[in-house]
């Protein structure tokens, strides 16, 4: 743990009683004394506080402005930028010349230049990928602000206490507001399924603007462990596991987030790295699909279970990518990659546990759903 890197709020964790773990070279929190199974259902219920901030926050600016910046960037992701409105974001993906993923982030249009928030694991290599490819563009890196989430049904009520006007926001509008804890870069998003939002906040302030907000009855913190099953429950891909290189956005079922006007019918079709395959697939088909599946019984299949297509004999059709045990829907849940023509809902396949091939379903994502305020 020595040589791990610690966030603004790793005292505080300690102070709560953390179990503290190694996770994308940070020592993170993976649960606190009321454990996994109750921080999901306490974030379900009323609101949980993640610590976010081995994320990594960037700038991005151009003597052009915002449009300038969007141009650019859609060289490098197949997603509609130069169409974001001012004070909104996009969920995108940078792909690699195979159509491969290299890393999910958000995007988020501030006025007159681009906020990013990419995955802690990636950090390094996405802003150097961006320096790279941009050449035209100023790529800050933020290093002194702390990254918080309060997601949950109470989220709202919990930080318009404090900064009133976020009630306004609808999902995936960002804002910059003024408040006793500094300028607050909020967005109203997240990645449990649940309405929430997520907050940069100077890291100076960080441990005061997270104890107040523990400081309400509703609110408790929150560790990697029921991240986890939180975002598998609302039927969300998690980096290095469910998404990589060796996967494209339209066999992750992620299409939905590749507008229009990127596809081949639009104005802006194309132009972005493996867009011949993305393209292809998107017009007619992948070869395989990323799907929801319930296993039979209350034992989890868990990642890298084999998927069969016969109770006995053959050899696997996919695999398990992320799985565990559903507290929301007290019922194990898993997702995996399985050729397309046994990717309908309802389908039955075998996950191979302990040498044992048990009976698992095909089933829709998300399996609990999602609570956003449109």
């Amino acid at each position: 743990m020595a040589d791990l890197r610690l966030t603004p709020l790793n005292a505080l964790h300690r102070e709560l009683g953390a179990k503290m773990v190694p996770f994308a070279g940070y020592e993170m929190p993976v649960q606190y004394p009321l454990g996994v199974m109750k921080e999901h259902l306490h974030c379900r219920a009323r609101a949980g506080l993640f610590d976010v901030s081995h994320m990594g926050q960037v700038i991005l600016r151009a003597p052009g402005g915002y449009e300038a910046v969007a141009r650019a960037m859609e060289g490098l992701v197949p997603v509609d930028l130069i169409g974001l409105g001012a004070m909104r974001q996009r969920y995108g993906f940078f792909t690699d010349e195979a159509g491969g993923i290299l890393d999910d982030l958000m995007l988020a249009n501030r006025g007159d230049h681009m906020f990013v928030v990419v995955n802690a694991a990636c950090k390094s290599q996405d802003i150097a990928h961006m320096r790279a490819h941009l050449p035209g563009c100023e790529i800050e890196e933020v290093t002194d602000r702390a990254l918080l989430a309060l997601q949950g049904p109470a989220a709202e009520a919990v930080l318009a206490a404090m900064v009133p006007d976020v009630t306004d926001m609808r999902f995936m509008d960002v804002g910059i507001f003024g408040s006793e804890f500094g300028e607050l870069w909020i967005s109203r998003s997240g990645y449990t399924g649940e309405d929430g939002y997520e907050i940069s906040v100077a890291e100076a302030q960080a441990e005061r603007f997270a104890r107040a907000l523990l400081a309400h009855e509703d609110v408790e913190p929150i560790g990697l462990g029921a991240r986890d099953s939180l975002r598998l429950e609302a039927g969300l891909c998690l980096y290095g596991h469910d998404i990589d290189t060796t996967t494209t956005p339209v066999e992750a079922s992620l299409s939905w987030a590749i507008q229009k006007v990127r596809r081949t019918v639009g104005d802006r079709a194309g132009g972005f790295p493996g867009a011949e395959r993305i393209l292809d697939e998107l017009s007619n088909g992948p070869l395989r699909a990323r799907v929801g599946l319930c296993p039979e019984g209350r034992a989890p299949m868990r990642e890298g279970t084999l998927l069969f297509s016969t109770a006995e004999g053959g050899e696997a059709v996919g695999h398990v990518t992320s799985g565990g045990f559903g507290p929301t829907i007290e019922a194990p849940m898993s997702m995996g990659y399985v050729p397309a023509g046994l990717a309908s809902p309802g389908t039955e396949l075998y996950g191979e546990v302990r040498g044992k091939r048990l009976p698992v379903r095909v089933v829709p994502l998300p399996f609990t759903p999602a609570n956003f305020k449109r």
